[in-house]
């Protein structure tokens, strides 16, 4: 299809939302139509510099919601579901998993059920073939479990096991896309990521925790030992390499896309720490704009570093094999670690509002 008209679930999320700024920039002549139900990490102030795009409408309703699935679908003559949707915070999911199993296992089968619908069941039931179509569902790399230090990085063939809630409701949701495509025939495609950062990014996870801590001078809480690894993705790198699974991939298949920058939080937290104090130290205007930041100011930020009881059933390492996604699509990162940080960091010193009202709660009044 060289034209899509995309349903993009979850779109006023972190990486949603990204995802459509990429998309818009790099497909003009394509239609974005944005579900969100705006529950906690769903924030329309994501998609404000592309609110007046016309081929961008936003729609606050719930993927759960199978009638205004298929609604939307008829309306927009929607030939593009790109799911992003999902409750994703690991500590959450332990202290309360009922909306992970809600959003992430009964909302994607809503999904899968109005696709089918109207892109197989209803034209065939008029004597037509299937809707020309494409269902891409984002997932985790958390599915396949957890890495020992020395075990190679996951790839397509890792069998899943999944360790805490919210990986083992994703790996559900990856098993009924896979299902949807092998009973009766929907035409998609899965991508499982390692962790995204970058603009938007909300702050109870690592990096912008880390960041919005040290300018309000509190404690910076580090899992254990620290020593846990992860592969970092810079969320357009994401954004890149699902469009070339869109564009290029196999249906029925399943593609990794990681960002092949394995880091232990520890190092990640110290790196946050010295660039922090390093950008105080050089330019005054900081200290004036973040006056509550007394440990940059004073360049001594490590102190803030505070190690804290291990999340139940930490995985300790997870790391993403890309081979197949770069030898099929030609998929590679354009963001080294560094870059990607620098970006991510100079974006939250840059919009202090956006991140103030997220952590005062006025972004969702």
């Amino acid at each position: 299809m060289t034209v899509k008209n995309l349903l993009v679930t979850g779109g006023a999320g972190f990486i949603g939302a990204n995802f459509v700024h990429y998309w818009l920039a790099q497909n003009p002549q394509d239609k974005v139509i944005v579900l969100d139900a705006l529950t906690y990490a769903g924030n329309k102030a994501n998609l404000d510099s592309v609110a007046n795009n016309p081929n961008m409408t936003f729609v606050h309703g719930d993927i759960c919601d199978t009638a205004l699935i298929e609604n939307l679908i008829d309306t927009h003559q929607l030939n593009t579901i790109v799911h992003f949707a999902a409750e994703s915070h690991v500590d959450r999911s332990i202290t309360g998993p009922d909306a992970f199993i809600e959003t992430n296992i009964l909302g994607t089968y809503s999904l899968l059920k109005a696709a089918k619908k109207k892109w197989i069941d209803e034209p065939k039931a008029a004597g037509n073939e299937s809707l020309e179509h494409r269902f891409h569902h984002v997932s985790t790399d958390e599915v396949y479990g957890t890495l020992s230090a020395t075990d190679p990085a996951f790839t397509e063939e890792t069998a899943y096991a999944p360790n805490s809630p919210y990986s083992a409701s994703k790996a559900a949701s990856d098993h009924l896309v896979r299902a949807y495509h092998h009973t009766y025939g929907l035409e998609v495609t899965t991508s499982n990521c390692s962790n995204n950062y970058g603009p938007f990014h909300f702050p109870e996870k690592l990096i912008p925790l880390i960041v919005t801590n040290i300018l309000n001078d509190k404690p910076l809480p580090v899992y254990g030992d620290g020593q846990q690894i992860r592969d970092w993705l810079y969320v357009e790198d994401h954004a890149r390499g699902i469009e070339l699974v869109l564009k290029k991939g196999r249906i029925g298949e399943n593609y990794n896309i990681g960002g092949n920058n394995e880091w232990a939080n520890i190092d990640i937290v110290k790196l946050v720490c010295k660039v922090m104090g390093e950008k105080f130290a050089t330019n005054p205007e900081l200290a004036k704009r973040f006056p509550n930041a007394k440990s940059a100011i004073e360049n001594n930020v490590e102190q803030l570093i505070t190690y804290v009881t291990d999340r139940a059933g930490h995985d300790r390492r997870y790391a993403i094999d890309a081979t197949k996604t770069n030898n099929e699509l030609g998929y590679v990162p354009a963001e080294s670690f560094e870059t990607g940080f620098a970006k991510t960091l100079n974006w939250y010193l840059d919009n202090d509002t956006w991140w103030k009202a997220v952590l005062d709660g006025s972004y969702n009044s």
